[in-house]
């Protein structure tokens, strides 16, 4: 009996945290479940009824999205941008990682600040010095022109936060790998690779949003229709005087999707990464 009251007793003091769970749950969902009621519904009754359910429930902006065969372009491009981009983020992350995290020398310690000072620097106030660099390259209005733009921005988080998690490897490991055999190389994809998975899932939804969401470059850099990425497809719903909100609301939210997905799918090794250390403070 003692012990069900002790423990009635902690449930009572918990019950006013999971109140203010509750509420702040339903605060940080209160722009999404706008999102998604307003693109249900016709264009004018969004003005006449923002917050309310849709009084005439429709799906004819998901069917103009969809049917929309520049849609889908979009949507590639933005796919293959991302794709690309975190794919060579994490594998040159992880290689300087590694190489970092076991060259101890006053050489490799400036190398690693003068990586971290990347995290500090915003890349936007380039923009002007690194279109002129595309232009040069005959880069513009191709997907290229991106590619190094988003490995840049990544990579100083990637290198952060993979060698802080491959120096609390245990230094065993790399001895048994030694007396197998196994050089460098071999170490690193057989046993680093597996055992810093949760640190790539961090970097990896780290960088994803940031690069999906980005319209600044996409905006800057490409012109032409059948390079564009989804983000800008936005812009063709804005007009001078008048804006399409309903298929614009659309877009986004099925722009949203490959995000909430990736992270469905990389959770569980999203926070390993977390509470293994792999992000600091």
């Amino acid at each position: 009996m003692k012990k069900r009251a002790r423990s009635m007793r902690i449930m009572n003091l918990h019950i006013p945290y999971h109140i203010i769970m509750i509420i702040w749950s339903l605060i940080a969902m209160m722009p999404v479940w706008l999102l998604l009621i307003n693109t249900l519904k016709p264009k004018k009754e969004i003005y006449t009824n923002p917050f309310g359910l849709p009084r005439e429930w429709t799906l004819d902006n998901y069917r103009y999205i969809i049917s929309d065969n520049n849609f889908f372009s979009y949507f590639r491009n933005s796919l293959i941008v991302v794709v690309v981009s975190l794919a060579v983020i994490l594998l040159l992350g992880s290689l300087c990682a590694y190489a970092l995290a076991h060259w101890r020398t006053r050489t490799s310690r400036g190398v690693y600040f003068f990586i971290i000072v990347g995290m500090m620097l915003p890349i936007k106030i380039a923009t002007i010095r690194l279109l002129e660099i595309m232009k040069t390259l005959g880069l513009l209005n191709t997907l290229w022109s991106l590619f190094p733009v988003y490995i840049a921005m990544g990579l100083p988080v990637a290198v952060f936060i993979l060698t802080e998690f491959i120096r609390g490897l245990p230094g065993e490991l790399y001895e048994a790998g030694f007396m197998d055999g196994a050089g460098r190389f071999m170490i690193y994809r057989k046993i680093v690779l597996p055992l810093i998975r949760p640190a790539l899932a961090t970097v990896a939804i780290y960088n994803l949003v940031p690069i999906w969401n980005d319209l600044w470059f996409p905006l800057i850099f490409i012109n032409v229709e059948n390079q564009k990425t989804v983000l800008l497809a936005v812009t063709r719903l804005q007009g001078q005087y008048t804006t399409d909100w309903p298929k614009l609301l659309t877009i986004l939210s099925l722009s949203a999707l490959p995000v909430i997905l990736l992270y469905l799918t990389m959770s569980k090794q999203f926070v390993k990464g977390l509470t293994a250390g792999a992000v600091k403070g």
